[in-house]
């Protein structure tokens, strides 16, 4: 039977070595196994968490890049991940849900062993990169970790993957089933499957009937530990339930969800500005000498059908244009759209790393998209869904800045306003007006 396990979301990491025992509420009634008993109590640091179950020189690379105490994902997750138990990560954007599942990887993995042992299924290039670079940033060559999140590569990985089968894959949905179905290689070796962002694939008519065969078709839930992470599960009760009806995981999948009641990280600062869609570049760039960002993200609806076969430019396109023309700060403008190819678009997230910038994008940017130099997110356009806001916030908040105050903030029309309220009622955070006159008064 599925387990349900919530965390009070104000508990805080202990701050000397010893233990306590973290609370958990069961949603079902269910018998614990006697591994699980013991894992109940927690460790001062992610090294003591994981000893003896993950290896020495991945937690020293851990360590090295500043890993060092577990966030509260990490530890109320660890030691149900380390001791093979599937997993589902709930928890606030930035939290850490990457790291704890790739320890887990880690931990299960053969190094000695040539054969594909763990899978990390992505929704976009940009997510698979960043994940792609933790995972060879821990392995520290000990073993190989191959991307597979372009299609005008596959036919060259094809004939690497058979060669060498890598240890671990990370891959968007459509890469992968098409690697499978040309028997590149076969899953049935593979001991750990992770989804990230798995709401937003399986809310993707795209991408949800291929993401069905990998949980089903092409291995077996008995045979892996599966792993699904995302900041966003609606009516997660009804997900955990069918995790185990269609056989997507084992009966006994916990539930980790860090934050239930708070899913707004508390320290953003959101605001909204009220004017008309001419208006829109104006107030941008008036915000944007008034704010000043280290950096920032600035979301901008998707191009319509009806644009496109108008001949009209992306709006991505226009705000871009406008912002390289009108702003005069020390900040990079920089352009990020879904229609580009895969190098233009690595080429556009290489661009942003270390160094202040602009970003103007789709809601691409919005899931897993780690860039901690992110002060300010700009939603020029209102998101679709309550969801779709509190994946564009948590892209700010992130370190070196998550102590301080990072800013949100939404332009909308008169008639969105009620839109922004059930936003905030839904996500249970406040919104502060921007009157628009203040936009053009200050000095």
């Amino acid at each position: 039977m599925a387990v349900a396990a919530t965390f009070p979301s104000g508990s805080l990491l202990p701050t000397t070595p010893g233990t306590h025992l973290a609370p958990f509420t069961l949603r079902f009634p269910f018998r614990l196994r006697p591994r699980c008993t013991a894992l109940v109590a927690t460790a001062a640091t992610l090294r003591e968490v994981c000893t003896g179950r993950v290896p020495d020189h991945v937690l020293q690379r851990a360590e090295e890049v500043g890993y060092v105490v577990p966030t509260e994902v990490q530890e109320q997750s660890l030691p149900l991940l380390l001791s093979g138990q599937d997993c589902i990560l709930h928890a606030q954007t930035g939290s850490g849900k990457t790291l704890a599942y790739l320890l887990s990887v880690f931990s299960a993995i053969d190094f000695s062993r040539s054969s594909v042992q763990a899978l990390v299924v992505v929704p976009t290039r940009e997510l698979g990169m960043q994940v792609t670079k933790v995972a060879r940033l821990l392995a520290a060559k000990a073993c190989t970790v191959m991307a597979l999140l372009d299609g005008g590569m596959l036919k060259r990985q094809k004939s690497w993957v058979k060669a060498e089968p890598p240890a671990i894959i990370v891959a968007t949905v459509a890469s992968l089933c098409q690697m499978v179905e040309r028997r590149a290689f076969s899953l049935q070796s593979m001991r750990v499957l992770v989804i990230d962002e798995v709401d937003f694939i399986f809310g993707s008519s795209k991408q949800v009937s291929s993401l069905r065969k990998i949980l089903t078709s092409y291995s077996a839930a008995s045979s892996r530990q599966t792993i699904f992470a995302s900041a966003s599960i609606p009516q997660h009760n009804r997900f955990l339930h069918d995790c185990v009806q269609h056989k997507w995981t084992k009966s006994d999948v916990v539930h980790v969800h860090v934050h239930p009641v708070q899913p707004m990280p508390s320290h953003l600062c959101h605001k909204y500005v009220i004017c008309t869609k001419k208006e829109r570049l104006h107030v941008l760039l008036s915000l944007l000498e008034r704010d000043a960002p280290k950096s920032g993200i600035i979301f901008v609806a998707e191009q319509s059908e009806r644009s496109k076969k108008a001949g009209n430019p992306p709006s991505t396109t226009v705000v871009a244009e406008f912002l390289r023309n009108e702003y005069k700060g020390s900040l990079d403008v920089l352009l990020l759209e879904e229609d580009m190819n895969f190098n233009a678009r690595a080429a556009s997230f290489s661009e942003v790393k270390g160094r202040g910038f602009l970003l103007v994008s789709t809601d691409i940017a919005s899931r897993g998209f780690d860039l901690p130099q992110t002060s300010h997110i700009y939603s020029f356009d209102l998101p679709k869904t309550a969801t779709d806001y509190l994946h564009r916030a948590g892209r700010t908040g992130r370190e070196p800045f998550s102590r301080l105050e990072c800013g949100v903030t939404t332009l909308i029309t008169e008639d969105e306003h009620f839109v922004l309220q059930r936003f905030q009622n839904e996500l249970k955070f406040h919104c502060e007006e921007l009157p628009l006159e203040s936009m053009f008064t200050f000095s």
